[in-house]
């Protein structure tokens, strides 16, 4: 069901084997477990998860602010595991970052629910970084063809239709974006302006 790769914290060794052994028979193939939060945070540095699972308490603090960090850092999805008289604060503290809260002793039901629940929110945070991704590229790409615009119209006396035409055709041609001709453009006429600038100063 959920091959993403996952990293439990656990404070207890008996937690961490049951929860190994759950998840894996949830389709989990790929499994790394520290004990602290501490390990916790060096980890997610270096390597990307598409599930956390938090056994509370840990080693070296309970959980919850550690909980709330990689909701924060990453795009994983978080389930807090907790004593059930604590469960209600903290769904109470952490919904609305995103977090499942599953109470002890486990049912087996419900943190299949939330391992469920845990990749759905993680793949839709992929999706939506993707859309992000693709909407920071596009703002990109107009404030550099803004700019190559403004340097045909100032440098070449063209109009700003000549200069769009002339920006479009110029990567039709050569089967470049219109991205990579407008930065050869300002390039090409910020160093002359720079030259001119350098050459009356002389």
């Amino acid at each position: 069901m959920y091959s993403e790769r996952t990293l439990i914290i656990s404070g207890s060794e008996k937690g961490l084997d049951g929860l190994t052994s759950f998840l894996k028979t949830c389709g989990c193939g790929s499994i790394a477990t520290v004990s602290s939060g501490s390990e916790a945070r060096r980890m997610i540095h270096h390597d990307d998860y598409g599930l956390i699972l938090i056994n509370t308490p840990l080693k070296d603090e309970f959980g919850y602010q550690l909980s709330l960090k990689l909701s924060e850092s990453t795009c994983s999805g978080i389930i807090l595991v907790c004593k059930a008289d604590a469960a209600d604060d903290m769904v109470n503290r952490t919904m609305d970052y995103g977090i499942c809260v599953v109470p002890k002793p486990l049912n087996k039901n419900a943190l299949l629910q939330a391992v469920r629940l845990g990749s759905a929110f993680h793949n839709r945070l992929l999706l939506m970084q993707k859309e992000n991704n693709k909407l920071r590229a596009k703002l990109e790409e107009v404030r550099y063809v803004s700019r190559a615009k403004f340097l045909l119209i100032t440098e070449q006396n063209m109009s700003e239709e000549a200069a769009h035409r002339y920006i479009e055709k110029s990567a039709m041609d050569t089967r470049r974006t219109r991205k990579e001709v407008s930065l050869e453009i300002i390039a090409r006429y910020e160093y002359c302006l720079l030259y001119t600038s350098d050459a009356a100063d002389d």
